[in-house]
């Protein structure tokens, strides 16, 4: 009788597999955070580039605290009357560093020549609500500011209110829908300019891609996709449009990691063509080479750096 019944595939025993699997939607993963929906793309497309020497040191001095330099030395951009038109100044600028990193707190302090002062803080009240908070002192009017974020963490959501001056209040939500796709919302308020908006957006990931999509009231329109080749190696693309203002870009690019070294690079719509590349020489001493051709309004930038420790 087994001989007459005609042998069962692999594929239909595979399908006979996944139909028997169930999604338990009371054990699904914890998202991303809200503000890290993009963070594959923009590891890809928002490379730091760079115009100018760069030179980067750092000396930790024990297991917890390190102090950092760094030095500064190209042009630097104003803006003018033609969008077509750059117009370049020479600037050099030094900046101190001191950093405390502890399992449930860090600290990042940075004083610049040009005065300004950066901190940031962040700290774990729990084990699943965070203090973020980053603020900026500056001799120049209106240009000192503070933010506060307190991010809480559940089980497969994520919620963050945002604080910071000028009346500022804000709120974002992310919650896991599938396995693989995840739904969230934005609001905020300033009060100074009397300004609200509201945004929603959407992010599904595999082992292989990620793909995500943004929309907000303020005429921001955002979407990108990475797709994963291998571990070394992933390519990017992104969308963005503004239905106030109507400008549009969009872009393609690349992430490849070699044994050595790291090259990220990008062209976009307006055909702007960028490159980084950063090369381990030795143990904790880093050259970095970038490159950014703009050939409409015929700008070009090139920069090179050594980071060491």
């Amino acid at each position: 009788m087994a001989d007459l019944l005609p042998p069962l595939g692999t594929a239909q025993i595979d399908g006979k597999t996944k139909v028997d699997e169930k999604v338990d939607y009371s054990n699904l993963p914890c998202p991303v955070p809200y503000e890290e929906l993009h963070r594959e793309a923009i590891m890809s497309l928002k490379a730091d580039n760079f115009e100018g020497l760069r030179f980067d040191f750092s000396k930790g001095l024990n297991q917890k605290f390190s102090l950092s330099h760094s030095v500064m030395m190209g042009p630097t951009e104003v803006p003018s009357q033609s969008p077509d038109t750059t117009i370049k100044i020479p600037t050099a600028h030094y900046e101190f560093g001191a950093n405390y990193f502890d399992p449930k707190l860090m600290l990042i302090g940075r004083l610049m020549t040009d005065g300004r002062l950066n901190a940031r803080v962040k700290a774990d009240l729990t084990d699943r609500l965070v203090l973020k908070a980053n603020g900026q002192l500056s001799n120049e009017p209106h240009m000192s500011h503070a933010m506060f974020n307190f991010d809480y963490m559940g089980s497969d959501y994520r919620a963050q209110l945002q604080l910071g001056n000028s009346a500022l209040i804000g709120a974002t939500y992310i919650q896991s829908v599938t396995p693989r796709l995840s739904l969230g919302g934005e609001v905020f308020w300033a009060g100074v300019p009397r300004k609200s908006g509201i945004g929603y957006a959407a992010r599904y990931d595999t082992d292989k891609m990620v793909a995500t999509a943004q929309v907000a009231s303020t005429g921001t329109i955002a979407m990108n996709y990475v797709q994963k080749i291998s571990e070394k190696v992933s390519l990017a693309t992104d969308f963005a449009y503004n239905y106030l203002s109507r400008d549009v870009v969009a872009s393609v690019g690349y992430d490849y990691i070699l044994r050595q070294s790291r090259v990220r690079g990008k062209i976009d719509s307006n055909g702007v063509a960028s490159a980084l590349l950063e090369e381990r020489l030795s143990m904790g001493l880093n050259f970095l080479l970038s490159a950014e051709l703009d050939h409409k309004k015929k700008d070009y930038k090139f920069g090179f750096g050594l980071t060491v420790g």
